[in-house]
């Protein structure tokens, strides 16, 4: 949560001298941050704080008016690096040590794992253990997954946790949970203090098997009230984060005690070198011709539609004039239906079709050599993971013939939508 609603900003207490100016408030370093209690919803404990940036007194105080001058001026990757490096300051100087932690916020935009190696460094050299938790929204992943994809790995290793924000806020939040494989996930406010809908029961159901299935932790957010509390404990969620716990505060909260931040085992997230690769030593492997393959996709792909947003089709097609016209009509109407679809070919264009992503695979790259398509969801995984193995003299394209397995192993799964996703290429 990059921010908490309007009216708390009166009580933010604290600031820096007040100032109109963006290249001041970067020269001066002139931002400070804020601390929100994150507490255990069965004991009232704090077990962490999250960390929120405020420019100086005047016109630039809140986060949105901070950070769009920085927009405007191109320079949000700046404004972000030092927000983050005074928010972890910030919680050094507080003596915020393990086993609580430290939510720290980023601007997805410059999610780079190299951008962040002074950050690493600077929690690494605290003189007491410090546990962050990195927030990121899904929105990035989509644009820049494989930048954001090698940036979270870079951060795991150095043995950070992921919490993805604000889900529920917008549909693609779900389709990218899996992927994603965040330790902690933050329920929207929005789902928190509506009447429940549908929306609500989607998004209850698609958690709690993420939660059950992976042991990360939900967080309920804009929690102001009693009654949101109950919806809070109904949704699932074991740590809340709203005014009814603490609003921020120039200090840790100290009205209530300090409990310990218990996260699932941290997770791999590397990035395999392709999805035929994925496929565990040992797999038995069957042998068929094109025709069957094609017919196994078309089933993948409508198990997708159906079960609807929060599913993510990647298929790859060896060479663009192999992703057919027929083929283009179908995947127009699965972007339709479902949360993202992303295509993989030799010379293939960035968007080539309606609600399609597109990745162009160089030469040699061995998904080129590759039939595969992965649907992830929540609650299903699949795949057809394939390799083109047809030998001697030219033959009519659905007669090749490919070695392939169908898995319905998450893990497996999900290493080959990894490894899809991180080939390809920013949206802008």
């Amino acid at each position: 949560m990059r921010d908490v609603p309007a009216g708390a900003r009166s009580h933010d207490g604290g600031g820096v001298p007040a100032t109109t100016d963006l290249d001041d408030v970067l020269r001066r370093g002139a931002v400070t941050s804020l601390l929100q209690p994150i507490v255990d919803l069965s004991t009232g404990a704090v077990v962490a704080h999250e960390a929120l940036a405020r420019g100086p007194l005047g016109p630039l105080h809140t986060p949105d008016a901070l950070f769009g001058a920085a927009q405007r001026a191109g320079r949000v990757a700046e404004l972000d690096a030092l927000c983050r490096e005074v928010a972890v300051r910030t919680a050094i100087d507080h003596g915020l040590a393990a086993p609580a932690a430290v939510f720290v916020n980023i601007e997805p935009s410059t999610l780079r794992a190299n951008a962040l190696d002074p950050l690493v460094h600077q929690v690494a050299s605290a003189p007491r253990p410090l546990q962050v938790v990195l927030e990121i929204t899904e929105r990035e992943l989509a644009a820049r997954p494989a930048e954001l994809l090698a940036a979270v790995a870079r951060l795991r290793a150095a043995g950070w946790r992921i919490a993805l924000d604000d889900v529920g806020a917008v549909d693609m939040s779900l389709t990218f949970l899996s992927l994603l494989a965040p330790d902690v996930v933050k329920i929207d406010m929005g789902t928190v203090q509506r009447r429940p809908d549908a929306a609500t029961a989607t998004l209850m159901n698609a958690l709690n098997a993420y939660a059950e299935r992976t042991g990360a932790v939900l967080l309920a957010e804009g929690v102001e009230t009693e009654a949101h509390l109950r919806t809070a404990l109904a949704l699932g969620a074991r740590l809340g984060q709203g005014w009814l716990f603490g609003r921020p505060n120039p200090h840790p909260a100290a009205d209530r005690p300090a409990g310990a931040l218990t996260l699932p085992p941290p997770v791999r997230t590397e990035l395999p070198a392709s999805p035929f690769r994925c496929l565990p030593a040992g797999v038995e492997l069957r042998v068929s011709t094109k025709a069957l393959l094609i017919e196994v996709s078309k089933h993948l792909e409508r198990q997708a539609a159906d079960i609807g947003i929060s599913a993510m089709v990647l298929a790859t097609f060896q060479q663009d004039h192999h992703f057919t016209p027929a083929t283009r009509t179908r995947y127009r109407q699965l972007a339709g239906a479902v949360g993202f679809v992303g295509v993989f070919a030799r010379d293939l264009a960035s968007a080539p079709v309606e609600g399609v992503r597109g990745c162009d695979l160089p030469a040699g790259d061995p998904v080129v050599q590759e039939w595969d398509i992965v649907v992830l969801t929540p609650h299903f995984a699949a795949a057809l993971l394939a390799r083109d193995v047809t030998e001697g003299r030219p033959t009519a394209d659905r007669d090749r013939r490919f070695e392939f397995a169908l898995t319905y192993d998450r893990e497996t799964v999900t290493a080959a939508a990894r490894s899809l996703m991180g080939r390809m290429p920013d949206s802008h």
